[in-house]
């Protein structure tokens, strides 16, 4: 939310991964499709839209079905569908529509039966996005290690694995676990062309694996972020029981757009995942992704030798 706009979509696409889109980032459906018209400028490659299907103050159903409406018209390559399946938000009606427009559906999820319910729904994809990830972890707290081969082992489609994902090992990783891609986020924030302040990225660097938490249990939507005065300030809400009108304010959109703006590093819920303990620098798109795809075909190579040999 609020950094994965034309920009960074594009440079990560033209650098050999798939950028992604965030219809929220847009407050309408016609502002929307000009960020697609603008990221179709900056890049000829394919590139992802995602739509997340989460409470919101701001973001209404009808919006939801506006975005939806866009990226069929549009006929983006693919839609990544995060919190509610769209069979279920929308109808099955929006996956025969999505089908029709040749638009590839993802679905970002936390369990087998979920995985399951996807494929029999009709998705493309998953993606099994582990405990570990930034956002919204589904809360059954299931790691990355057990998710993905459980996922892999139990459907047909694709899977794709998020969560504590952000170097070669973690992709090379990945791939023996079952997956056939990976999906990251909080490594691409540390990135040249990422709009984040600097102070910010310059944090993630000097934060460990260690330095996130879990917000938000007890609106039974757990969101896992940074920890600075302000997931501290939640946590003490949520620790004496207070109401949700107390923590709506903390954790409003607007102040992380303001956070990611102006460099405040604790005045905001940044939603990062565990894999910060593996950023160590801020780098283009293109040097870390030809970095991460070499490092981990090495590894890959190499652990063929030790078990061959």
């Amino acid at each position: 939310m609020w950094l994965a706009k034309s920009e960074l979509c594009a440079a990560i696409s033209n650098a050999g991964g798939l950028g992604n889109l965030t219809s929220g980032n847009y407050e309408s459906g016609s502002d929307f499709r000009k960020a697609i018209a603008k990221t179709r400028q900056l890049t000829n490659k394919p590139f992802c839209v995602n739509i997340t299907f989460l409470p919101s103050v701001r973001i209404t159903k009808e919006m939801h079905k506006e975005y939806f409406e866009v990226c069929c018209e549009e006929k983006v390559a693919a839609v990544e569908i995060s919190g509610a399946p769209l069979d279920r938000y929308m109808g099955q009606d929006a996956i025969i529509q999505a089908k029709k427009a040749g638009v590839k559906l993802i679905h970002k999820l936390g369990s087998v039966r979920h995985a399951k319910h996807a494929e029999e729904t009709g998705y493309d994809a998953v993606i099994a996005a582990g405990f570990e990830e930034g956002g919204h972890p589904l809360n059954d707290d299931v790691t990355t290690m057990l998710l993905t081969p459980r996922i892999s082992e139990s459907v047909k489609i694709p899977v794709i694995t998020a969560g504590g994902i952000a170097d070669g090992r973690t992709l090379a990783a990945a791939l023996v676990l079952g997956a056939e891609g990976v999906m990251m986020a909080s490594r691409f924030i540390a990135t040249t062309e990422c709009q984040a302040h600097p102070r910010i990225k310059q944090e993630l660097v000097r934060r460990q694996e260690s330095d996130t938490t879990l917000i938000c249990k007890t609106l039974e939507l757990q969101m896992r972020a940074l920890k600075n005065e302000l997931v501290h300030k939640v946590l003490e809400v949520e620790a004496r029981h207070g109401s949700i009108e107390e923590i709506i304010p903390l954790i409003s959109g607007e102040r992380s757009q303001k956070a990611w703006q102006d460099g405040d590093v604790e005045g905001a819920p940044f939603a990062v995942g565990q894999s910060i303990g593996l950023i160590k620098e801020v780098v283009s798109c293109r040097e870390l992704l030809d970095r991460i795809v070499r490092d981990a075909e090495e590894i890959l190579a190499n652990v063929h030798k030790r078990v061959r040999g």
